[in-house]
């Protein structure tokens, strides 16, 4: 069916996604003696921080522009410009232009999900929708986990595949970042010819019209709610994709290719909990026709137990040990994350993308902040375990914003 095909398509789309993200996260010592940073941990917190702020600036633009235009031409357009930026950023001469070409290809980057969003409440009914939410974010978590291996790899064999070639004796970070922009152009070229307009249309609206559902948008207190829930669990999540191969570098002692290979496999948590949340939370719905405990009963379930395996894996010294309770921690965390896509998807109707424009502009708020002030915290004290200590205080603050959310019914139904 092309629903089925539709929805494959945005799960490669996510995993190359993230795995781009990946591409200056594994090499994050190299790059920054490379590019002369004044200090490692600050240094490469700016860099995630600037990504996160142009990725959370851009949400609702990009969110309202495949509202009005569809998400088929808009994402397809954003891919490959987000990949064109991946390319530029292996031209950094210093420190500034690393973050402002890295900002930028954040910037790009945004729409992505919620572009993806609109094609799922485009595609799917109530009965299966979680299921969807959960492939998209499995999609992420491959990415995710295989980003830093590929990675961790790539600073190894691309060299040698270039060997021999005018590109001989350049950085191997550069070369990754410059090897990373083909799957996203390939891509979305694909995504053009397997998938006709008339599968994701657009929405003709007015200026006025949009500008008026926007405010509405803003005073529903269930926006709010939601916004807030994916600020906490965006911020505790992003921690695997910016700071975790650098916290096992100093903490446990491992070289940049493993702690690639050894993020990956805490990932791989991720994919399972994705998949299994999404599958749960639709059986539950269509046994006992209660919302509340098929999506937000999931979400405080997987969070709790997320926030104390991963106090637990902090006090304990084997690093296999660790890594396998910080695996299933963000199994436990993606398990009832994938209630934040759905539940947006549900509540925000014909305004899908817009709503999930708003709840991930939030979302990489909070995902901003953590590189930061992780980063500073351990500047102060020189505590690289006080990341996972700040990790399980905010998820046990999303629980608290998951027992409140309850949307009854979607943002545009008056």
């Amino acid at each position: 069916m092309m629903r089925n095909q539709i929805l494959a398509l945005l799960c490669l789309m996510a995993c190359v996604a993230y795995i781009q993200r990946a591409a200056v996260s594994v090499p994050a010592k190299t790059i920054a003696t490379d590019l002369n940073f004044d200090s490692l941990a600050n240094g490469t917190g700016m860099v995630h921080t600037l990504w996160y702020l142009g990725y959370a600036v851009f949400q609702i633009p990009c969110g309202r522009l495949a509202d009005r235009y569809g998400s088929r031409r808009v994402l397809a357009l954003l891919c490959v410009l987000w990949s064109l930026l991946t390319f530029a950023t292996a031209f950094s001469f210093n420190f500034y232009s690393m973050i402002f070409l890295w900002f930028l290809m954040g910037s790009a980057q945004a729409g992505a999900f919620p572009c993806a969003a609109r094609a799922i409440s485009q595609q799917f009914d109530q009965s299966s929708r979680a299921f969807a939410s959960g492939m998209l974010a499995a999609g992420m978590a491959v990415g995710g986990a295989v980003g830093p291996m590929l990675a961790g790899k790539g600073l190894l064999w691309i060299p040698e595949l270039v060997s021999g070639t005018y590109l001989q004796g350049m950085a191997a970070w550069r070369l990754q970042l410059m090897f990373f922009m083909v799957p996203g152009v390939l891509w979305a070229i694909g995504f053009l010819l397997l998938v006709p307009q008339s599968c994701l249309p657009a929405r003709s609206v007015s200026a006025e019209h949009a500008e008026s559902g926007m405010r509405h948008i803003l005073k529903n207190p269930s926006t709010w709610l939601l916004c807030f829930q994916q600020f906490f669990r965006a911020a505790g999540m992003v921690f695997f994709l910016t700071s975790f191969p650098l916290f096992l570098q100093e903490t446990r002692g491992v070289s940049e290719a493993d702690s690639g290979m050894l993020t990956g496999l805490a990932g791989v948590g991720g994919i399972v909990g994705s998949v299994t949340g999404g599958l749960v939370s639709d059986w539950i719905l269509r046994m006992t026709g209660n919302r509340w405990v098929a999506r937000q009963g999931i979400a405080i379930l997987g969070m709790s137990i997320c926030s104390v395996l991963i106090l637990i894996s902090s006090a304990v010294s084997d690093v296999r040990v660790a890594i396998a309770l910080i695996g299933c921690g963000v199994f436990a965390a993606t398990f009832g994350g994938v209630s934040g896509y759905t539940v947006a998807i549900e509540f925000g109707g014909k305004r899908t993308a817009t709503v999930f424009g708003v709840m991930n502009m939030f979302g990489n708020f909070g995902a901003l902040l953590f590189p930061r002030v992780a980063t500073s915290l351990v500047s102060m004290t020189g505590q690289w375990n006080l990341m996972l200590y700040l990790f399980a205080a905010i998820m046990a603050i999303d629980v608290v914003c998951w027992a409140l959310l309850n949307p009854s019914k979607p943002v545009d139904a008056d």
